[in-house]
Order: structure tokens, then C-alpha cells, then sequence
């Protein structure tokens, strides 16, 4: 049962920073593009940022220029470093994979559990 389990979030006041990072475990498969979304209360699930298996990244514009997204295909790993955080960016974090199970003969979504990220004015 593949499962992906993020981790980092938590209360930050305006300007901090926080590093979220979301791991996939279980079973044998082979991970293909990351990406990172958030959903603040009451509104859709957003996108945030993806990175492709060769690293071409991608961001929403709301935050190009203080988050950065990185992998680790090595420990099936992707991050989102959070920079120059804003009351705006309050939302629970949620990871996706486009995930591959050695059976499969294609890829599938895979979604974390989400992970708070609150930021104080």
C-alpha cells in the first residue's frame, strides 16, 4: 500500500520560513512528476509548485520567488522550501505524485494527508 507522508508544517509568524517535505513508502514503484498543492479554508485546492523526474520546476505566481521546490528520487522525497511567509499562504499542504506500481502500466495520483502551514500577521 503506497502511502505518502508529509511533515514540517506548523505556526510561523509573517516573514519566517518553514521546509515541508513529503515521502512516499510502499511497495516497489517508480515516481514520475511531484508537485505540491494547498487549500485554504473554503476555497478549491490550488497548485503551489510541481517538479518534473528531471527537475524542471514549476510555481504558481503567488509564490515564485520565496518557495522552492526539490526532490530526492533517491529517498522518493520531494521539499517546499517556504521563504518570506505572508497570512495569505495559510492553507493545509498537501503533496502529489504521479506514481508508478511495478504492475501498473501507467502512472496514478497519489496525495499526502496534508500538512497545516499558519501564518501569523
Amino acid at each position: 500500500q503506497v502511502q505518502l507522508v508529509e511533515s514540517g508544517g506548523g505556526l510561523v509568524q509573517a516573514g519566517g520560513s518553514l521546509r515541508l517535505s513529503c515521502v512516499a513508502s510502499g511497495g516497489s514503484f517508480r515516481i514520475y512528476a511531484m508537485g505540491w498543492y494547498r487549500q485554504a479554508p473554503g476555497k478549491q485546492r490550488d497548485l503551489v509548485a510541481t517538479i518534473t523526474k528531471e527537475g524542471t520546476t514549476n510555481y504558481a505566481d503567488s509564490v515564485k520567488g520565496r518557495f522552492t521546490i526539490s526532490r530526492d528520487n533517491a529517498k522518493n522525497t520531494v521539499y517546499l522550501q517556504i521563504d518570506s511567509l505572508k497570512p495569505e499562504d495559510t492553507a493545509v499542504y498537501y503533496c502529489n505524485m504521479a506514481l508508478r506500481l511495478w504492475y501498473q502500466a501507467a502512472p496514478s495520483d497519489y496525495w499526502g494527508q496534508g500538512t497545516q502551514v499558519t501564518v501569523s500577521s
